[in-house]
């Protein structure tokens, strides 16, 4: 048998074949430690600046610090809304051994709230777990005392203190001040449309209502910032930088609290509003409204039954019946009226009237009465305003018409804002043709026209309202704006705010404004004037109109009965005021629901606040408010 031949191996094939796999081996080594290298320098130069920038943002974190916000005061220096310390009990729960424990002790040792203890742990869940979250917010001092005698025992637990809104006076100034409470989610859509939301970026709580939300750029200040350095967990290691927060600016209102007590305790045990002003600058002096309530229950949060009460109470303490409160000026008007049909030519400082039980529309059978059955009798205007004889005012009505009264009277400030630095503010009703074809789908009729012209019908306003319309007569027609504030504080310095002017109402007779104010002069001081016992002798001379606005229409021969009445369908009273009578320092309105005639009911009360402005030194004045508070 052949034996099979043996292949010999061909080392010089097999030596080129490595060397050329070494060759494209060791290229392509090359090529990948190139692009290793250019990637590095790509990089670690071309790419620093930019990688660096996102390290310090993964290293360096900024916190924004609140500003302190600016205090309220009166005008003479009473604080009137301030920032106090409040102390919350705050657990890291990284640092707690046993955290469930802990809370356990700690609810039984503060004898706290139970179903806080579900409440924290939501919390915690949304927080990472070396970052504080709070067990409770405000505690007293006898809870203050008991954990920091027993804080060892509590491993990552600790009392931090914080400033919160606090109004001394509480419900006495609730409609002029509002109130500060926490930020929701219509807050936030609001800051974002004004570009204001970063200035809150470490501010809890906002001005909802009032001097706090007019003023809140104001009284807010501008947030401050540290930067920290943090770890890759996000704990803070130290402070890098630090820029401090602008303090909010502190204002004085032209408010006088003295006056504000005084209001309240006059409106004790009723419904109403006082507004008391100063003529020549528009500086409102009290402004209140009742029944009223504790805005402190607001800043820390008003619990649901609360809310509920003030929500469901049917005296409506959340109104502010001095603003926001609409109601028939009634006679109160009738001074304007005259100055109106005195510049028309309509009647003359001697034009005589037969004022009769009754005032018809020539070819119509309706009869518009008199508040006195049997009429008044031959009158001139001065006599008209003193007792306020309706007849004599429905016929002016009648003659110059709807549009004539809707004109000057909007010069007086109707059916518009006043033009205060309140939010709340509600613009009554002037009517006119357009308004009721508008709101009702009607045209108007001449009978519309007559009860207009008592200040009664579809004719509402606000009690700030008439205090600005009586500022106008007894200024002979400059209309200023009233103003809550006063002066800021800038520097260290008070800085006065200037006077808000309107529009002058210019007549053809500067005496015609002498007119009115001689008959609500005679109001006060006349033989027949329906005011004289209520300022009957008062050291100072005063003048001004009362008014009684029903509330609902009587049949035509249905006589008012106050005692048969259900409450709420009772006469409103009110009356306007100023003093003294040659150069008035002080206007005041006074509105109280429901409870009879302006002259018996709302009258002394006018006296008492100008009383209380003029003599301030009366002893009974002082105890009045003394007591109240």
């Amino acid at each position: 048998m052949a034996k099979s031949r043996v292949k010999m191996r061909d080392h010089v094939a097999e030596s080129s074949l490595h060397w050329r796999r070494t060759l494209v081996s060791f290229i392509a080594i090359v090529l990948m430690m190139g692009g290793l290298f250019a990637n590095l320098y790509h990089l670690q130069i071309e790419e620093h600046q930019s990688y660096q920038t996102r390290s310090n943002d993964n290293r360096i974190k900024v916190v924004p610090i609140a500003p302190t916000r600016g205090l309220i005061y009166d005008r003479n220096g009473v604080l009137l809304a301030e920032n106090r310390p409040i102390y919350s009990l705050e657990i890291t729960p990284e640092k707690s051994n046993d955290l469930n424990d802990t809370i356990e002790q700690l609810i039984t040792l503060l004898d706290l709230d139970p179903e806080l203890k579900e409440r924290f742990f939501h919390d915690v869940q949304r927080h990472r777990r070396f970052n504080p979250v709070v067990l409770v917010s405000r505690l007293n001092e006898d809870q203050v005392a008991r954990f920091s005698i027993n804080q060892h025992k509590f491993p990552g637990a600790s009392i931090e203190a914080y400033l919160k809104r606090y109004y001394p006076y509480k419900d006495t100034l609730t409609h002029v001040l509002g109130y500060m409470a926490k930020i929701n989610d219509r807050d936030v859509e609001r800051l974002k449309q004004d570009n204001k939301l970063a200035n809150y970026a470490a501010t809890r709580d906002i001005g909802k209502l009032g001097v706090e939300r007019y003023y809140e750029d104001l009284l807010h200040g501008h947030v401050g910032y540290q930067e920290v350095e943090v770890n890759n967990r996000g704990r803070v290691i130290r402070t890098l930088k630090y820029e401090p927060p602008v303090p909010g600016t502190d204002i004085y209102l032209n408010l006088d609290i003295r006056l504000q007590q005084q209001a309240q305790a006059l409106l004790d045990g009723k419904r109403g509003a006082i507004v008391m002003m100063t003529p020549k600058d528009g500086q409102v002096r009290a402004l209140v409204s009742n029944p009223s309530y504790d805005p402190n229950l607001f800043v820390h949060g008003i619990s649901g039954p609360d809310y509920r009460e003030l929500l469901q109470n049917p005296d409506r303490p959340l109104i502010n019946r001095a603003s926001q409160g609409i109601y028939a000026p009634a006679s109160t008007v009738k001074p304007m009226l005259s100055v109106m049909a005195l510049n028309e030519g309509a009647i003359t400082p001697s034009t005589r009237f037969f004022g009769g039980p009754y005032f018809q529309i020539p070819n119509t059978k309706r009869k518009f009465r008199d508040w006195r059955r049997w009429g008044h009798g031959w009158m001139d205007v001065y006599r008209a305003i003193e007792i306020s004889a309706d007849t004599f005012f429905y016929d002016i009505a009648y003659r110059l018409g709807i549009d004539t009264m809707h004109d000057y009277m909007s010069r007086f400030g109707f059916g518009q804002n006043s033009g205060i630095d309140l939010h709340e503010e509600a613009s009554g009703t002037m009517p006119s043709r357009d308004w009721k074809q508008r709101r009702h789908k009607q045209p108007w009729y001449q009978g519309d026209t007559i009860s207009v012209g008592i200040g009664q019908g579809y004719w509402t306003a606000t009690p700030l309202q008439l205090a600005r319309a009586t500022s106008i007569m007894v200024d002979h027609g400059d209309t200023v704006h009233p103003r809550l504030l006063n002066a800021i504080v800038l520097n260290g310095k008070k800085v006065s705010m200037p006077i808000s002017h309107g529009d002058p109402i210019e007549l053809k007779q500067d005496n015609h404004w002498n007119v009115a104010l001689t008959g609500m002069w005679r109001v006060i001081n006349g033989k027949e004037g329906t005011a004289r016992r209520a300022f009957a002798d008062t050291p100072y001379i005063a003048g001004g109109k009362s008014g009684t606005a029903q509330v609902f229409s009587l049949a035509e021969n249905q006589q008012y009965d106050h005692q048969s009445l259900k409450e709420h369908l009772r006469d409103n009273a009110l009356f306007v005021a100023f003093a003294p009578f040659d150069e008035p320092e002080a206007v005041v309105s006074v509105v109280l629901e429901n409870v009879g005639g302006g002259s018996s009911h709302a009258a002394p009360v006018a006296r008492a606040m100008l009383d209380a402005y003029l003599l301030p030194d009366t002893p009974e004045l002082n105890e009045e408010v003394t007591a109240h508070e």
